[in-house]
């Protein structure tokens, strides 16, 4: 479904977001957008996270420091970028444009991996009561985007949230138990989210969250 001559405003997208729709674009030029609404929609239940042995090694280590909210415009550039499974974007100069006021507005949030001051991985979502939409993930170097994922999924469950939506399941997803659920259930488990109050700092935007406490919280699921 395309936008059509209308005008998509940061409210309008926060709307579209709350009736379990999102916008995307089919590549970075393309100056329209479309609304989709998959029929199975993804998700990774906040309290059936799966971390590896090894992944929860390296999130242990601190080799990276994770921060949120830094560096927006550096983090949706670098999910923009090409990669491995993705040599075009669908992140368009409009959605860079209204998800940076969605983050001007503090609906958006990123979260930020670094490695000795540099930015190795992020990724960037939509906070809507205790729903969180995440948009993308990126990593220039091997697990920044899985240590950024652990870190989001620990402020969530520390802030009282309910949803975690990655709108479908890929491989790399699924690893971490993300799962498909009916476009009905999830208009449900949705809805319960919207009625919640998620704290996303919970952690101050200025403090950096060790691998020991974001893993502590997701270990009492």
């Amino acid at each position: 479904m395309h936008g059509g001559s209308i005008e998509i405003t940061p409210e309008i997208l926060l709307r579209a977001y709350a009736a379990g729709i999102f916008p995307m674009a089919e590549d970075a030029d393309d100056p329209t957008l479309f609304w989709v609404e998959p029929r199975e929609r993804g998700i990774i239940p906040l309290t059936s996270f799966h971390i590896s042995r090894r992944l929860a090694k390296t999130v242990r280590s601190d080799r990276f420091s994770v921060l949120v909210d830094r560096d927006f415009d550096a983090v949706i550039a670098g999910c923009a970028e090409p990669a491995e499974d993705r040599e075009r974007t669908w992140i368009s100069h409009r959605i860079r444009a209204l998800y940076g006021a969605l983050f001007d507005q503090g609906h958006c949030h990123t979260v930020e991996v670094y490695e000795e001051g540099r930015l190795v991985g992020g990724l960037y979502g939509v906070r809507l009561g205790g729903a969180f939409f995440g948009e993308s993930m990126f990593h220039r170097v091997s697990d920044a985007s899985k240590v950024a994922l652990v870190h989001l999924v620990a402020r969530l469950r520390l802030g009282g949230f309910s949803l975690l939506d990655t709108q479908f399941v890929t491989a790399h997803l699924a690893q971490f138990g993300a799962i498909e659920v009916p476009r009905r259930e999830y208009k449900r488990v949705l809805q319960a989210a919207l009625e919640r109050y998620g704290e996303w700092y919970v952690w101050p935007v200025d403090q950096t969250v060790s691998g020991t406490d974001a893993l502590s919280v997701i270990e009492q699921a």
